[in-house]
């Protein structure tokens, strides 16, 4: 246990970061189940629906072909549907993300065409996060109806981007007690989601638990070399999730999402100079548990 990570998380503002990313985290997890179920019966009925959708791509039609409409027919339908299926009107897709070949085949392909730029590696539920979910869920039809603009699901979509959008990664207690307001309803629409079931008992444990009165346990941990510590009468084994090592691992998560959304960022041109400088600052300082060599070497033509 550092005594950079031990700083690091004493401080309160940061905590709440953390703290307000691992119940992100939860959401997602908990959230995958659901969206791949919906998304997989999606995709079957517009195949049953649209017998056009069932041809193969003629001619390997590139996500670009498909937004000006050059692409060949089985995927300038699949383009129809998507748009058709969309809550908005007139939405600014971001066709990048697909492999339209793909969308005869793959129902996250199809599903990808919702999510926010950056998706085009994406294969499996797990590697979508909540960002790209939450985003699915707020804007594609076959999930609960929900208002895009002002509905618990775009609320939930602020809270996460003034999160990573965060320049010093901080939220303070105020902007925590929104979030768990955003979450609250929420959570009253997903009720009804098996898979979502545990996921507010988690968040309540996750935001009640108090990172810094386990610091000295830990340490008293690292100096004793056992295997567990024990603080306040709960057992933090190295597998609980909420030991400090799995705090650790979450919080890397964040960092490296944190990075991968100032990158997508950045092919768009939107780059924000300040907040890279930040990160930089941030990573360089401190000793965090992730090993990233080179990271800022994608950006040096955007700054």
């Amino acid at each position: 246990m550092s005594l950079d990570f031990v700083l690091r998380v004493n401080n309160k503002d940061y905590q709440n970061w953390v703290k307000a990313g691992l119940c992100l985290s939860f959401v997602a997890e908990d959230l995958r189940p659901f969206v791949e179920e919906q998304m997989r019966d999606f995709h079957r009925d517009l195949l049953r629906g649209n017998p056009g959708l069932q041809e193969r791509c003629e001619k390997s039609c590139p996500p670009n072909h498909v937004q000006f409409s050059k692409a060949c027919r089985p995927c300038l339908e699949w383009k129809s549907e998507i748009l058709k299926n969309h809550r908005q009107r007139d939405p600014k897709l971001k066709w990048g993300n697909c492999n339209p070949p793909a969308w005869r085949t793959d129902y996250w392909e199809l599903a990808k065409a919702y999510m926010p730029q950056g998706q085009l590696r994406m294969r499996a539920a797990n590697e979508f996060d909540a960002s790209a979910l939450l985003n699915l869920v707020n804007y594609c039809d076959r999930f609960p109806p929900v208002d895009v603009n002002t509905g618990p699901v775009k609320e939930m979509i602020r809270c996460r981007n003034d999160l990573m959008h965060s320049a010093k990664l901080l939220v303070t207690d105020a902007w925590m007690k929104n979030f768990k307001d955003v979450m609250a309803r929420f959570f009253e629409l997903f009720r009804h989601v098996p898979s979502m079931a545990q996921t507010e008992e988690k968040i309540h444990e996750a935001l009640a638990y108090n990172i810094s009165s386990h610091l000295l346990g830990a340490i008293v941990f690292e100096c004793s070399s056992t295997d567990t510590v024990v603080t306040d009468g709960l057992e933090k084994g190295s597998g609980s999730l909420f030991s400090l090592e799995n705090i650790r691992q979450r919080e890397a998560d964040l960092l490296q999402e944190r990075v991968w959304e100032m990158r997508h960022r950045a092919e768009e041109d939107e780059i924000d100079t300040e907040q890279l400088t930040t990160l930089e600052h941030f990573l360089q300082t401190h000793n965090t548990p992730m090993s990233m060599p080179g990271l800022f070497t994608a950006f040096q033509l955007k700054t």
